[in-house]
């Protein structure tokens, strides 16, 4: 889900930014040391800290006076700051595509996340793996699964270890009610539809 971080951070200042507008330095390290990574950070409607990813430093507030350490030249400065983030949860239905197809399953891409669909989750159905045409095939029901795909998915497994986004493992499921192919849904939904006229 897609969160409103709220935390606090030292930003070091190099030397060569010092002659610029000092707040347009401290927003300009801000954005280069925070956005892309994983961090813990205080999630304001939830009060508490959590791991997400930090898409957009939207402001900064200047904490106290900044510290020069004697042999760096740098200001180091305490900043109090706003973001936009992302933090996927355990259980979250979330909409992605489908990036890979792999022996094993394929891979989708929800947010700035990607996340494994194990082939044992994807449908209730015999499955052939066509990795010529990265698809896969139900037996039965004709359905097919390739590369570029619209999901439903559901979080199944989450792994956050590091700060690097890489480091990352989130499993994924789409065999529930509600979940799979975004076409899959929509002509179940229709054929519904038409059943109940």
């Amino acid at each position: 889900m897609y969160i409103e971080i709220e935390d606090e951070f030292i930003a070091r200042v190099p030397p060569d930014k010092l002659g610029l507008d000092y707040d347009n330095a401290l927003l300009g390290v801000a954005k280069t040391s925070l956005e892309g990574i994983l961090r813990d950070a205080e999630v304001a409607s939830y009060g508490v800290s959590k791991r997400c990813f930090v898409i957009s430093v939207s402001s900064i507030e200047k904490i106290g006076e900044g510290t020069i350490v004697h042999g760096d030249g740098a200001v180091y400065q305490t900043l109090r700051f706003r973001a936009i983030g992302y933090m996927p949860e355990m259980q979250e239905i979330v909409e992605g595509y489908v990036t890979s197809v792999q022996k094993f399953g394929a891979f989708v891409r929800f947010g700035p996340f990607e996340g494994l669909l194990h082939i044992s989750q994807i449908m209730d159905d015999r499955i052939d793996i066509d990795l010529a045409n990265q698809r896969f095939i139900g037996k039965d029901t004709k359905r097919d699964l390739k590369v570029g795909d619209r999901v439903r998915v559901k979080i199944v497994a989450l792994s956050l270890p590091s700060s690097f986004i890489g480091d990352s493992k989130v499993g994924l499921t789409m065999k529930q009610l509600g979940l799979g192919k975004l076409d899959w849904l929509r002509k179940r939904k229709e054929n519904r539809v038409e059943n109940e006229a």
